[in-house]
Protein backbone atom coordinates (compact mmCIF):
# COMPACT_ATOMS: atom_id res chain seq x y z
CA UNK A 1 0.00 0.00 0.00
CA UNK A 2 0.86 3.45 -0.71
CA UNK A 3 2.31 5.65 2.39
CA UNK A 4 0.26 8.20 3.48
CA UNK A 5 1.15 11.63 2.61
CA UNK A 6 0.16 13.68 5.00
CA UNK A 7 2.14 13.82 8.28
CA UNK A 8 0.41 11.59 11.03
CA UNK A 9 -0.86 14.65 13.56
CA UNK A 10 -2.29 13.50 16.58
CA UNK A 11 -4.03 15.66 19.04
CA UNK A 12 -7.43 17.04 19.92
CA UNK A 13 -10.13 19.02 19.07
CA UNK A 14 -10.76 22.52 21.36
CA UNK A 15 -14.27 24.19 21.22
CA UNK A 16 -13.99 27.44 22.06
CA UNK A 17 -15.00 28.75 18.94
CA UNK A 18 -17.32 26.05 17.98
CA UNK A 19 -20.91 27.78 18.77
CA UNK A 20 -22.17 30.95 19.75
CA UNK A 21 -24.43 31.33 22.08
CA UNK A 22 -27.08 34.48 21.15
CA UNK A 23 -26.97 37.73 23.25
CA UNK A 24 -23.40 36.68 24.89
CA UNK A 25 -20.49 39.30 25.11
CA UNK A 26 -18.03 38.59 22.39
CA UNK A 27 -15.23 36.88 23.58
CA UNK A 28 -11.57 38.84 23.85
CA UNK A 29 -8.21 37.69 23.12
CA UNK A 30 -6.92 36.00 26.07
CA UNK A 31 -9.93 36.73 28.43
CA UNK A 32 -10.92 32.86 30.52
CA UNK A 33 -13.63 31.87 27.64
CA UNK A 34 -10.58 32.05 25.30
CA UNK A 35 -8.26 29.66 24.25
CA UNK A 36 -6.59 28.46 27.79
CA UNK A 37 -2.61 28.68 27.46
CA UNK A 38 -3.24 25.73 29.70
CA UNK A 39 -4.66 22.89 27.47
CA UNK A 40 -1.90 23.74 25.05
CA UNK A 41 0.82 23.38 27.93
CA UNK A 42 -0.92 19.65 28.24
CA UNK A 43 -1.01 18.97 24.82
CA UNK A 44 2.44 19.81 23.88
CA UNK A 45 3.91 18.39 27.26
CA UNK A 46 1.93 14.72 26.28
CA UNK A 47 3.29 14.97 23.02
CA UNK A 48 0.95 15.54 20.79
CA UNK A 49 1.33 18.09 17.59
CA UNK A 50 -2.27 18.77 16.67
CA UNK A 51 -5.26 20.80 17.23
CA UNK A 52 -8.53 21.30 14.87
CA UNK A 53 -10.38 24.08 15.36
CA UNK A 54 -14.13 24.01 14.85
CA UNK A 55 -15.53 27.19 14.62
CA UNK A 56 -18.70 28.68 14.03
CA UNK A 57 -18.59 31.46 11.41
CA UNK A 58 -20.91 34.20 13.69
CA UNK A 59 -17.85 34.37 15.68
CA UNK A 60 -16.80 36.95 13.27
CA UNK A 61 -19.99 37.25 10.79
CA UNK A 62 -23.52 37.38 10.65
CA UNK A 63 -26.69 35.90 8.96
CA UNK A 64 -28.07 39.13 8.27
CA UNK A 65 -24.98 39.80 5.69
CA UNK A 66 -23.15 36.31 4.76
CA UNK A 67 -20.37 38.73 3.16
CA UNK A 68 -19.44 40.44 6.77
CA UNK A 69 -16.44 39.93 8.33
CA UNK A 70 -15.19 41.50 11.37
CA UNK A 71 -11.46 40.94 10.91
CA UNK A 72 -10.85 42.51 14.48
CA UNK A 73 -13.02 39.21 15.99
CA UNK A 74 -10.29 36.94 14.24
CA UNK A 75 -7.43 38.25 16.76
CA UNK A 76 -8.32 35.33 18.96
CA UNK A 77 -7.17 33.01 16.15
CA UNK A 78 -3.88 34.59 15.37
CA UNK A 79 -3.08 34.19 18.95
CA UNK A 80 -3.77 30.59 19.16
CA UNK A 81 -1.59 30.39 16.18
CA UNK A 82 1.28 32.17 18.10
CA UNK A 83 0.79 29.76 21.16
CA UNK A 84 0.54 26.69 19.23
CA UNK A 85 3.77 27.66 16.84
CA UNK A 86 5.91 28.36 20.01
CA UNK A 87 4.64 24.62 21.04
CA UNK A 88 5.20 22.78 18.40
CA UNK A 89 1.44 22.21 17.81
CA UNK A 90 -0.42 22.34 14.11
CA UNK A 91 -3.28 24.27 13.81
CA UNK A 92 -6.26 23.02 11.48
CA UNK A 93 -9.13 25.45 11.29
CA UNK A 94 -12.24 24.23 10.24
CA UNK A 95 -15.52 25.78 9.67
CA UNK A 96 -18.17 23.54 11.78
CA UNK A 97 -20.74 26.13 11.02
CA UNK A 98 -20.17 27.59 7.58
CA UNK A 99 -22.54 30.70 5.93
CA UNK A 100 -25.52 28.45 4.34
CA UNK A 101 -24.61 25.27 6.22
CA UNK A 102 -24.08 23.34 9.99
CA UNK A 103 -24.69 19.59 10.53
CA UNK A 104 -26.00 20.47 13.76
CA UNK A 105 -30.12 21.70 13.03
CA UNK A 106 -29.97 23.78 16.20
CA UNK A 107 -30.04 26.47 14.97
CA UNK A 108 -30.70 25.76 11.53
CA UNK A 109 -29.28 27.84 8.48
CA UNK A 110 -31.75 30.66 6.56
CA UNK A 111 -30.24 29.75 3.38
CA UNK A 112 -28.52 26.72 1.92
CA UNK A 113 -24.78 26.39 1.00
CA UNK A 114 -24.84 23.80 -1.41
CA UNK A 115 -27.37 25.13 -3.72
CA UNK A 116 -27.45 29.33 -2.87
CA UNK A 117 -24.88 30.99 -5.73
CA UNK A 118 -25.07 33.85 -3.44
CA UNK A 119 -24.04 31.87 -0.23
CA UNK A 120 -21.51 29.91 -1.79
CA UNK A 121 -19.97 33.52 -3.41
CA UNK A 122 -19.51 34.12 0.61
CA UNK A 123 -18.58 30.94 1.90
CA UNK A 124 -15.50 31.97 -0.63
CA UNK A 125 -15.21 35.34 0.36
CA UNK A 126 -14.78 33.78 3.83
CA UNK A 127 -12.48 31.55 3.30
CA UNK A 128 -10.15 34.16 1.33
CA UNK A 129 -10.10 36.40 3.85
CA UNK A 130 -8.58 33.65 5.54
CA UNK A 131 -5.90 32.84 2.93
CA UNK A 132 -4.98 36.58 2.90
CA UNK A 133 -4.81 36.66 6.57
CA UNK A 134 -2.63 33.89 7.42
CA UNK A 135 -0.32 33.92 4.00
CA UNK A 136 2.51 34.01 5.66
CA UNK A 137 1.89 31.08 7.80
CA UNK A 138 3.96 27.33 6.49
CA UNK A 139 1.23 24.76 6.20
CA UNK A 140 3.44 23.06 8.89
CA UNK A 141 2.09 25.39 11.37
CA UNK A 142 -1.82 25.77 9.95
CA UNK A 143 -4.34 24.37 7.91
CA UNK A 144 -7.83 25.01 6.46
CA UNK A 145 -10.81 22.38 6.90
CA UNK A 146 -12.84 24.08 4.71
CA UNK A 147 -16.66 22.51 6.49
CA UNK A 148 -17.71 20.28 8.80
CA UNK A 149 -19.13 16.59 8.05
CA UNK A 150 -21.46 17.53 4.35
CA UNK A 151 -24.34 15.39 4.84
CA UNK A 152 -26.01 13.78 1.68
CA UNK A 153 -29.39 14.35 2.50
CA UNK A 154 -31.64 15.08 -0.60
CA UNK A 155 -32.70 16.96 -1.91
CA UNK A 156 -30.97 19.84 0.24
CA UNK A 157 -27.68 18.66 -1.22
CA UNK A 158 -25.98 16.06 -3.58
CA UNK A 159 -22.36 14.91 -4.52
CA UNK A 160 -22.26 17.31 -7.28
CA UNK A 161 -22.80 20.09 -5.22
CA UNK A 162 -20.57 19.31 -2.76
CA UNK A 163 -17.46 18.95 -5.46
CA UNK A 164 -19.05 22.14 -7.17
CA UNK A 165 -18.79 24.14 -3.73
CA UNK A 166 -15.53 22.82 -2.28
CA UNK A 167 -13.74 23.33 -6.02
CA UNK A 168 -14.88 26.92 -5.92
CA UNK A 169 -13.23 27.61 -2.28
CA UNK A 170 -10.61 25.67 -3.41
CA UNK A 171 -10.05 28.26 -6.43
CA UNK A 172 -10.85 31.22 -3.81
CA UNK A 173 -8.12 30.02 -1.53
CA UNK A 174 -5.42 29.00 -4.32
CA UNK A 175 -5.72 32.80 -6.02
CA UNK A 176 -4.60 33.81 -2.41
CA UNK A 177 -2.02 31.22 -1.00
CA UNK A 178 -1.63 28.30 -3.70
CA UNK A 179 0.46 26.65 -1.18
CA UNK A 180 -1.67 26.43 1.97
CA UNK A 181 -2.49 23.09 3.41
CA UNK A 182 -6.44 22.20 2.91
CA UNK A 183 -8.50 19.18 4.13
CA UNK A 184 -12.08 18.29 2.99
CA UNK A 185 -13.96 16.42 5.48
CA UNK A 186 -15.82 13.22 4.28
CA UNK A 187 -19.15 12.81 2.81
CA UNK A 188 -21.81 11.57 4.54
CA UNK A 189 -20.52 12.97 7.85
CA UNK A 190 -17.26 12.40 7.33
CA UNK A 191 -17.59 8.47 6.62
CA UNK A 192 -17.55 8.41 2.93
CA UNK A 193 -14.09 9.62 1.02
CA UNK A 194 -14.20 11.59 -1.82
CA UNK A 195 -11.79 10.43 -4.50
CA UNK A 196 -13.37 13.08 -6.67
CA UNK A 197 -11.70 15.56 -5.30
CA UNK A 198 -8.31 14.12 -5.49
CA UNK A 199 -7.46 16.76 -8.24
CA UNK A 200 -7.80 19.37 -5.68
CA UNK A 201 -4.48 18.69 -4.27
CA UNK A 202 -5.72 19.02 -0.46
CA UNK A 203 -5.51 15.33 2.63
CA UNK A 204 -9.28 14.24 3.16
CA UNK A 205 -10.51 13.86 7.17
CA UNK A 206 -12.30 11.04 8.33
CA UNK A 207 -14.53 9.63 11.57
CA UNK A 208 -14.01 7.68 14.57
CA UNK A 209 -17.66 7.44 15.17
CA UNK A 210 -18.72 3.92 14.04
CA UNK A 211 -20.32 1.85 15.55
CA UNK A 212 -22.81 4.98 16.74
CA UNK A 213 -24.13 2.98 19.89
CA UNK A 214 -20.52 3.06 21.04
CA UNK A 215 -19.63 6.39 20.19
CA UNK A 216 -22.83 8.55 20.86
CA UNK A 217 -25.08 6.44 23.13
CA UNK A 218 -27.38 8.61 25.38
CA UNK A 219 -25.95 11.67 23.78
CA UNK A 220 -28.83 14.64 23.98
CA UNK A 221 -28.43 16.23 20.20
CA UNK A 222 -29.13 12.93 18.58
CA UNK A 223 -32.54 11.59 20.66
CA UNK A 224 -34.01 10.35 16.90
CA UNK A 225 -31.29 8.14 16.62
CA UNK A 226 -32.83 4.68 19.11
CA UNK A 227 -30.24 1.58 20.34
CA UNK A 228 -31.50 -1.55 20.86
CA UNK A 229 -29.15 -2.84 23.01
CA UNK A 230 -26.24 -1.64 25.59
CA UNK A 231 -22.46 -0.24 24.11
CA UNK A 232 -20.62 -3.54 23.78
CA UNK A 233 -17.46 -4.02 21.71
CA UNK A 234 -16.58 -5.94 20.15
CA UNK A 235 -20.34 -6.57 18.23
CA UNK A 236 -21.54 -2.98 19.09
CA UNK A 237 -24.83 -2.19 17.29
CA UNK A 238 -24.74 0.39 14.47
CA UNK A 239 -28.18 1.13 12.53
CA UNK A 240 -28.88 -2.56 12.90
CA UNK A 241 -25.63 -4.26 11.98
CA UNK A 242 -23.24 -5.59 15.12
CA UNK A 243 -19.81 -4.84 14.15
CA UNK A 244 -16.21 -6.19 15.24
CA UNK A 245 -12.68 -4.61 14.55
CA UNK A 246 -12.78 -6.52 11.04
CA UNK A 247 -15.54 -4.42 10.01
CA UNK A 248 -13.21 -1.13 11.12
CA UNK A 249 -10.43 -2.72 9.21
CA UNK A 250 -12.24 -2.64 5.78
CA UNK A 251 -13.87 1.00 7.17
CA UNK A 252 -10.85 2.37 7.22
CA UNK A 253 -8.81 0.48 4.26
CA UNK A 254 -11.17 2.48 1.98
CA UNK A 255 -9.77 5.89 3.00
CA UNK A 256 -6.28 4.37 2.66
CA UNK A 257 -6.91 3.86 -0.29
CA UNK A 258 -6.70 7.23 -1.53
CA UNK A 259 -3.17 7.13 -0.92
CA UNK A 260 -2.81 6.16 -4.26
CA UNK A 261 -4.32 8.98 -5.62
CA UNK A 262 -1.48 10.66 -3.40
CA UNK A 263 -4.29 11.97 -1.03
CA UNK A 264 -3.24 12.50 2.87
CA UNK A 265 -5.42 11.62 4.99
CA UNK A 266 -6.46 12.07 9.09
CA UNK A 267 -9.37 11.15 11.23
CA UNK A 268 -10.03 14.49 12.53
CA UNK A 269 -12.71 13.69 14.84
CA UNK A 270 -13.63 10.56 16.79
CA UNK A 271 -14.46 9.40 20.37
CA UNK A 272 -17.45 8.68 22.61
CA UNK A 273 -19.98 10.22 24.53
CA UNK A 274 -19.72 10.06 28.77
CA UNK A 275 -22.67 7.75 28.61
CA UNK A 276 -21.12 4.69 27.24
CA UNK A 277 -19.12 2.46 29.88
CA UNK A 278 -15.79 3.48 30.30
CA UNK A 279 -14.33 -0.32 29.85
CA UNK A 280 -16.39 -0.46 25.97
CA UNK A 281 -14.79 3.37 25.20
CA UNK A 282 -11.44 1.93 25.93
CA UNK A 283 -11.59 -1.96 24.57
CA UNK A 284 -12.95 0.08 20.88
CA UNK A 285 -10.99 3.05 21.07
CA UNK A 286 -7.92 0.64 21.59
CA UNK A 287 -8.97 -0.97 17.88
CA UNK A 288 -9.57 2.32 16.20
CA UNK A 289 -6.45 3.75 17.37
CA UNK A 290 -4.33 0.45 16.29
CA UNK A 291 -5.82 0.03 12.85
CA UNK A 292 -5.29 3.66 12.36
CA UNK A 293 -1.51 3.56 13.12
CA UNK A 294 -1.17 0.81 11.06
CA UNK A 295 -2.19 3.21 8.20
CA UNK A 296 -0.31 5.96 9.34
CA UNK A 297 -3.49 7.76 9.84
CA UNK A 298 -3.46 10.57 12.54
CA UNK A 299 -6.35 10.81 15.12
CA UNK A 300 -7.71 13.73 16.54
CA UNK A 301 -10.07 13.25 19.35
CA UNK A 302 -13.28 14.60 19.90
CA UNK A 303 -12.54 16.62 22.51
CA UNK A 304 -9.92 18.07 25.28
CA UNK A 305 -11.88 18.78 28.22
CA UNK A 306 -15.80 17.56 28.37
CA UNK A 307 -17.89 15.02 27.50
CA UNK A 308 -15.55 13.20 25.21
CA UNK A 309 -12.59 14.13 26.44
CA UNK A 310 -9.80 13.21 28.52
CA UNK A 311 -10.35 16.21 31.24
CA UNK A 312 -13.88 16.87 33.33
CA UNK A 313 -15.84 14.20 31.15
CA UNK A 314 -17.75 13.35 34.02
CA UNK A 315 -17.93 10.10 34.10
CA UNK A 316 -19.49 8.06 36.61
CA UNK A 317 -17.30 4.94 35.88
CA UNK A 318 -13.62 6.30 36.38
CA UNK A 319 -11.37 6.78 38.70
CA UNK A 320 -10.05 10.57 37.72
CA UNK A 321 -6.58 11.57 38.85
CA UNK A 322 -6.61 15.71 40.22
CA UNK A 323 -4.72 17.36 37.85
CA UNK A 324 -4.31 21.44 37.78
CA UNK A 325 -7.75 21.82 38.71
CA UNK A 326 -8.96 19.17 36.55
CA UNK A 327 -9.79 15.75 36.52
CA UNK A 328 -8.13 13.27 34.92
CA UNK A 329 -8.86 10.06 32.86
CA UNK A 330 -5.11 8.63 33.25
CA UNK A 331 -6.38 5.94 31.00
CA UNK A 332 -7.90 7.63 28.33
CA UNK A 333 -4.52 9.69 27.51
CA UNK A 334 -2.50 6.77 28.13
CA UNK A 335 -4.13 4.66 25.47
CA UNK A 336 -4.01 7.72 22.83
CA UNK A 337 -0.29 8.97 24.03
CA UNK A 338 0.32 5.03 23.15
CA UNK A 339 -0.67 5.62 19.67
CA UNK A 340 0.16 9.00 18.91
Amino acid sequence: MTRNPLPRYCGFNLLEMFHLEPATPEVQPGDERDFRVSDLDLISEWGFNFVRIPMDYRHWGSWQNPFEVREAALARIDRLIDLCTARGIHVNLNFHRAPGYCVNESPNEPRNLWQDAEMQDAFCHHWSVFARRYIGIDSKRLSFNLVNEPQHIQPAMSRADHVRVITAAVGAIRAVDPARLLMFDGFDWGNTPSPELAALGGAQSCRAYWPMSVSHYGAPWVPHIKFNEPPKWPGGEHFGEHLHREDLEAHYRRWAKLFDQNVGVICGEGGAWKNTPHPVVLAWLHDVLDILKSLSIGFVLWNFRGAFGILDSERTDVAYEDLRGHKLDRALLDLLRKYA
